[in-house]
């Protein structure tokens, strides 16, 4: 059901996203510091929202269809934001095109493979990409400027999410090739038939 715990988590990515935009737009360092706080809660909620629903075995039709559209809104926005307000240092630009490209293509392999009722299974190394995905989101979010209201100014913030992200874009590369080839593999399955379907009628042809 949508109200359960797992999937009140998942409605929580979604949510966070507009205060997300709202603290992101303010330019001030502790509007940045809050910003970083919302997108890492609601970055912790993907891994506890499916942990959950495993150990009371609540696993949904709803929440399998909302979670992978609330990490993408969320991913997004956040590139978004930084990409439209100049957050992005030096080269970063391109790895984050790269990770925008690749989750676009999972989404329409998935909504492609599911008419076949092929599952796309996350992979251990998809895991891994989302961990540093996301952790560079949240620094960059956070920037120098957050860094300096928290006395962390000696610390290379802009350096450390530039790097997570750039690995975070390299395992994009192959893991998105590695679900492109699972789509590649069934794209001359022919999808099943629903029970309707096998019971009607031929089209009479002129």
């Amino acid at each position: 059901m949508p109200t359960d715990l797992p999937n009140l988590l998942t409605l929580s990515r979604i949510a966070a996203i507009p205060l997300l935009v709202l603290l992101v737009a303010l330019r001030t360092p502790w509007g940045d510091v809050g910003a970083c706080l919302v997108f890492s809660l609601a970055a912790i909620t993907d891994y506890f929202d499916g942990k959950i629903a495993r150990q009371r075995k609540s696993i949904s039709g709803f929440g399998r269809m909302l979670d992978p559209i609330a990490d993408k809104l969320l991913v997004g926005a956040a590139l978004m934001l930084l990409a439209g307000l100049d957050r992005l240092p030096g080269l970063s630009l391109y790895p984050a095109i790269l990770i925008m490209l690749r989750e676009i293509l999972v989404s329409g392999l998935r909504e492609y493979l599911a008419e076949l009722r092929i599952g796309l299974p996350v992979t251990r190394l998809a895991k891994w990409k989302t961990g540093f995905q996301m952790g560079a989101l949240g620094t960059l979010i956070a920037g120098e400027t957050g860094a300096a209201v928290l006395h962390l100014s000696f610390l290379p913030v802009a350096l450390i999410g530039e790097a997570m992200l750039w690995t975070a874009a390299a395992l994009t590369l192959v893991t998105g090739w590695d679900y492109l080839l699972a789509g590649l593999r069934n794209a001359g399955t022919t999808a099943p038939q629903k029970p309707s379907d096998r019971h009607a009628e031929p089209a009479i042809r002129p």
